[in-house]
């Protein structure tokens, strides 16, 4: 059975998701702050640059983040990734349990989501791997857009592939997370063929903002401001 959403975090919104590439907590308090944080994602290699222990970390950004976190488990066979995410879920309600893309993850994928767990299948490199996400009852499917650009192929076309696919499929409630995003060129793209989900490391998110034009207009405005002398307080 297909993972079901009803009024839970993880629910689909109007607008395309950003969640945040990053296991450091003040990295997340700033972006959260601004209102355009939906939800958090980790991996063990985040977890190891921030010096700290797991179930601390995902504890702590669970306090700041009302959406999905995706915690993942470090276990490669099934019985152990159970008994991993019996844990990590037990953290907060807005947990989200993060398997790779494996026979022995989607099996732990489909066990979760049974359960009412929300699952994020991470590590997609094909279509095909993502249509068997989706059966496996994945809340998220998590292609990797640079890791393919790296080895030259094409990564977009990889999300592509995904959104029409599961388009095609009403009962398919899993959302595309483009991920391994490395500038807002890859954003912009997941966003125009229609990823429900960007999960961005926070260089790149500040990267968003930047425009030399919104720089020099603002300069000018400030600049004629001042020759007023005003004061609005």
């Amino acid at each position: 059975m297909l993972y079901a959403y009803g009024e839970s975090p993880f629910a689909r919104k109007r607008a395309m998701k950003f969640f945040v590439d990053t296991a450091e907590i003040a990295e997340i308090r700033e972006l959260a702050a601004t209102g355009l944080l939906d939800g958090v994602t980790t991996n063990p290699s985040l977890i190891a640059k921030s010096g700290r222990k797991i179930l601390e970390v995902i504890a702590e950004i669970c306090e700041v983040v009302q959406g999905p976190v995706s915690a993942e488990v470090a276990a490669t066979e099934y019985k152990a990734m159970m008994a991993e995410a019996a844990v990590l879920k037990k953290i907060a309600s807005n947990v989200a349990i993060k398997v790779p893309l494996t026979p022995d993850g989607l099996k732990a994928c489909y066990a979760l989501s049974q359960e009412g767990t929300a699952v994020n299948v991470t590590l997609c490199f094909s279509a095909a791997q993502a249509l068997l996400a989706a059966k496996a009852g994945a809340a998220f499917i998590s292609p990797f857009i640079g890791r393919l650009d790296d080895i030259g192929h094409d990564g977009m076309s990889l999300i592509a592939d995904i959104v029409q696919i599961y388009a095609n499929y009403p009962a398919i409630k899993t959302e595309v997370l483009a991920a391994s995003i490395r500038h807002p060129i890859h954003l912009i793209e997941a966003a125009k063929m229609g990823a429900d989900v960007a999960t961005i490391p926070p260089n790149v998110i500040k990267q968003l903002y930047s425009h030399p034009l919104t720089d020099k207009g603002l300069a000018a405005f400030l600049k004629d401001w001042a020759a007023t002398g005003q004061s609005i307080v």
